[in-house]
């Protein structure tokens, strides 16, 4: 240990007890999970065992060609869930090799790899291999690859909460259950920042060890939660809109420091403010970069190295990088409206200032007066300590099918072995025979309906009773589509003469037509063609062009901020972001309640285009969606009527069309628990909503497959329509068809979030109703009833209509 000090020593650092702790666990040859905050230190900890193990213990080296040049055997094995994260830890573990004395080769594998890594990556001529899931998954699927990791030390899975509730997290848990039961003797360690169910996260990653070790870092980082704020009695929208008014401002705080990362929470959101803050950047245009997961590698590579070498002043970033990536130069972090959530932000926060002994530091900019209330809420749930738990999946059976076809592909299976094997995983500990048995029936002919048609015949099952994989097209398909990342069918945009852009969806170019402007990676685009599912462009000289949208990006508020939202509503702070908003709340007051959480704020208001019913749960955009549809299709039963609804992050509105009798008595009975499930089947189309699900499913588990390389690649279009046609055979010939139940199963527990629904409900029942009768829309009810006025036919548009009614309501109520 003492070269391992005296390196730290040389860096004028000296090991934190939470480092040895971990240096000690691993040499005592534990497995287990390090929760410590970012910053503090985590990727020396772990990765000082594994150095110290080397010192004490060489690993054997191989030797290749007649020369017996000695080549490195495989080691350490660590697995990130970002490709920019990949290639900084990569970095970061390279830098006391030297010093150590250790000729280790440190190298990547990941979808923005080169060749060659790939290549090393592939035969194991590398002593760390820093990688995704997918990669992983991708290795494992060659019959040599368990061969060439016979001397693999340890298995580290870093950002495990990022993993944790998702089927990237689920693929790993089986390919780490394989990897243990041919090594007995593999260390795996989890690496996590922000969580908040640590006993959960260690039982999903390590389920066989009851007493694997929990190591608590260092105290967390103070951050401190700074709020933009509008001048007091500024006009501030209600709703909506992107915060763009709040440009001027943001633009003199990015000019007060060095270099500042500013956080969207889309990647459209981001292309629209890097487009407007490079109309008034006054510094050299190469100091302002754009960085999210649409863009082409060699773009987002750019903007790191920017960053790492202090070049840039600005970075417009996504999610693509809050997580984990070491940029000491960053001297504040921006969040661009609500980051819907307490870990997100906090994780944020730790970008900004990222060097020994400082705190973390986020400057939050409102888009609009509400989401003041949410980032008071979040500064008082980190001043508690409360973070959000991420829960993990059980039974994804189409994770599970892609896992066999790899299993049948890297050497054959044993059905019974493989079961079991499954069934040791905290995702699969409740797989049972007759799902398993569906699993087979479909890598082997697809399910009885499909049976007939050779394209689904992927698995054999050989006269040694081993499954296997025969076919060549079958192998390189499958390797083609490993990983659970679903997206919609996307568009390679290239320029005419030049390099690669990015990527966009296919239902935004399929709009365009040749000659039409879009913004894309920071640019002015001009279409030129549209060939092959690449879009062919050129620079645009002037004019304005049209930002493109991703599907799924909206981010739903979370459980605990919401919770936290009422409880700062119903006793506002002394914060500045409350001391602001008074005016809007003593508004809200006079006109009817605030929210609290003991108290559902319910309000009735009557108005010449209706009568309108406001709910306030503050349960999140998806949960209040299907509150709505459920207590409209129950309203429908006391007596017929048409009900039209909204629903945003604190709640919902029902607008019947024919007037209905409102009291308290009536609306409690309409938000009882009871009969949850038969009500949602009713009050949605959830066969509709399944087919949706269905193509994910289909697509993860091989059942839509990519075209080979060199044919024309398939078209959104074109995998819907197959999806769509598989969905309808299937509940035809085979209704009990595995994966026909997952869809449903997702539908209702992922979509509607089934459970968050029956809490909810349950929460509702347990408070005191406060009906409320106001005589106009409130601060609250304003921006639902704005939301509403979206699917109203107008030869207006949404927003100069929501402006007048704003307008309105601040004259007549003097705010």
């Amino acid at each position: 240990m003492a070269r391992l000090t005296a390196w730290f020593a040389s860096r004028g650092w000296a090991p934190l007890p939470f480092q040895k702790a971990m240096w000690r666990h691993y040499l005592a040859g534990a497995s287990g999970l390090l929760h410590t905050p970012t910053g503090s230190g985590k990727t020396l900890a772990m990765f000082g065992g594994p150095l110290l193990q080397a010192l004490n213990d060489p690993p054997p080296r191989t030797t290749r060609g007649r020369a017996k040049t000695p080549v490195p055997v495989l080691q350490v094995l660590w697995i990130t869930p970002l490709r920019a994260l990949a290639a900084d830890t990569a970095r970061a573990l390279r830098e006391p090799l030297d010093a150590l004395g250790l000729d280790w080769q440190v190298g990547l594998r990941t979808g923005d790899a080169s060749a060659r890594d790939k290549r090393l990556a592939r035969e194991g001529r590398l002593d760390v291999l820093v990688t995704t899931p997918e990669s992983l998954a991708l290795l494992l699927s060659y019959p040599d690859t368990m061969a060439r990791l016979q001397h693999l030390r340890c298995v580290v899975v870093d950002e495990w909460h990022e993993l944790l509730g998702n089927k990237r997290g689920v693929l790993l848990q089986l390919n780490l259950r394989r990897l243990r039961d041919a090594l007995p003797a593999l260390q795996v360690w989890g690496l996590s920042a922000t969580l908040g169910n640590l006993d959960e996260a260690r039982e999903v990653l390590l389920p066989d060890v009851p007493d694997a070790p929990l190591v608590a870092g260092a105290r967390p980082r103070p951050v401190s939660v700074e709020t933009l704020l509008p001048a007091q009695g500024e006009r501030f929208p209600w709703a909506g809109h992107l915060g763009l008014s709040q440009l001027q401002r943001v633009l003199e705080k990015l000019l007060t420091v060095r270099t500042s990362l500013l956080f969207t929470n889309t990647r459209a959101h981001a292309e629209l403010w890097h487009q407007a803050l490079s109309a008034v950047w006054p510094e050299n245009p190469d100091t302002l970069a754009l960085h999210h997961g649409s863009l082409d590698p060699a773009l987002r590579r750019a903007a790191e190295e920017g960053l790492r070498e202090g070049r840039l002043r600005c970075v417009v970033a996504t999610s693509s990088l809050d997580l984990g990536v070491d940029f000491p130069s960053v001297d504040q972090v921006l969040q661009i409206g609500s980051p819907k959530g307490i870990a997100r932000l906090l994780q944020r926060a730790g970008r900004a200032r990222h060097r020994p002994g400082e705190s973390g530091h986020i400057v939050c900019v409102p888009s609009h007066a509400l989401e003041l209330v949410e980032y008071a809420a979040a500064r008082r749930a980190l001043a508690q300590g409360h973070i959000e738990a991420r829960r993990p999946l059980r039974l994804s059976l189409d994770v599970l099918a892609q896992h066999a076809v790899s299993c049948a592909l890297g050497g054959g299976f044993d059905p019974e072995a493989l079961f079991e094997q499954v069934r040791r995983t905290h995702a699969f500990a409740a797989l049972d025979h007759a799902h398993w048995d569906g699993v087979l029936e479909f890598i082997v002919q697809g399910g009885r309906a499909l049976s007939q048609y050779p394209d689904f015949h992927k698995v054999v099952r050989d006269d040694d009773g081993l499954y296997r994989v025969h076919d060549r097209r079958v192998a390189l398909r499958h390797r083609l589509s490993i990983g659970t990342i679903t997206s919609d069918g996307s568009v390679m945009v290239q320029f005419l003469r030049g390099g690669r852009l990015g990527a966009v969806e296919e239902q935004f170019l399929s709009r365009l037509r040749p000659g039409d402007r879009f913004q894309f990676a920071g640019r002015l685009l001009e279409l030129v063609r549209l060939e092959n599912l690449t879009a062919y462009v050129r620079v645009a000289r002037s004019g304005d062009g049209v930002v493109p949208r991703w599907q799924g990006g909206r981010l739903p508020l979370s459980e605990a901020l919401g919770h936290e939202m009422e409880t700062v509503l119903a006793s506002p702070p002394e914060s500045p972001e409350m001391q602001w908003l008074a005016p809007l709340l003593s508004l809200q007051t006079r006109l009817s309640a605030l929210p609290a959480p003991d108290r559902l704020l319910v309000e009735h208001v009557r108005r010449r285009e209706g009568q309108f019913v406001f709910v306030y749960p503050f349960a999140g955009r998806q949960v209040n969606e299907g509150l709505a549809a459920l207590m409209a299709m129950r309203w429908t039963r006391l007596q017929a009527n048409t009900f039209g609804y909204a629903a945003n992050d604190y709640g919902f509105v029902l607008a019947p069309a024919r007037a209905v009798e409102i009291d308290a008595a009536r609306l409690r009975a309409l938000l009882d628990p009871e009969g949850l499930l038969t009500d949602l089947r009713e009050s949605l189309n959830l066969g509709e909503l399944a087919r949706r699900q269905f193509r994910d499913i289909a697509r993860v588990s091989g059942m839509l497959v990519p075209a080979l390389p060199g044919r024309t690649p398939r078209s959104l279009r074109q995998l819907q329509a197959s999806s769509g046609l598989l969905y309808d055979v299937l509940r035809q010939h085979d209704p009990d068809h595995i994966l026909l139940t997952l869809a449903e199963h997702e539908v209702l527990h992922d979509q509607l979030d089934l459970g968050s629904l029956a809490t909810t409900l349950s929460s509702c029942q347990a408070r005191t109703l406060s009906l409320q009768h106001p005589t106009s829309l409130g601060p609250l009810s304003f921006p639902l009833w704005a939301e509403r006025l979206r699917g109203q036919f107008s030869n207006e548009d949404w927003k100069t209509r929501v402006l007048r009614a704003a307008q309105q309501l601040e004259k007549r109520h003097g705010a």
